[in-house]
C-alpha cells in the first residue's frame, strides 16, 4: 500500500491528496529516510511526519482497504 494511501486510510491525514503534497514537500520520513508518496509501506516501518504537528508512528499491520474509524488504531501505534 502506498504511503499516501496508508496515511489517509488510517486517519493520520484526512485526504490522500494532502498526504501526497506533504510527502512531495519532503515532510515524510520512513525509517529515517525521506520518501515519495509512492513508497510501499511495510509492517514495522517507523513513519515520521514533520511540520507544525509532528507525528511519529509504527506500522502494526496493513489495512485491506477502507477501514471504520473505530478500528483505525489497530493499524499503527504512536511512538
Amino acid at each position: 500500500m502506498r504511503i499516501d494511501d496508508f496515511l489517509s486510510t488510517v486517519g493520520i491525514i484526512k485526504r490522500r491528496s494532502m498526504a501526497k503534497e506533504i510527502a512531495d514537500a519532503g515532510q515524510v520520513e520512513v525509517n529515517g529516510r525521506r520518501v515519495k508518496p509512492s513508497y510501499d509501506v511495510r509492517i514495522n516501518d517507523i513513519i515520521v511526519i514533520k511540520g507544525i504537528h509532528p507525528v511519529k508512528i509504527e506500522v502494526i499491520k496493513l489495512p485491506p482497504g477502507s477501514v471504520a474509524k473505530a478500528t483505525r488504531t489497530e493499524y499503527f501505534k504512536p511512538l
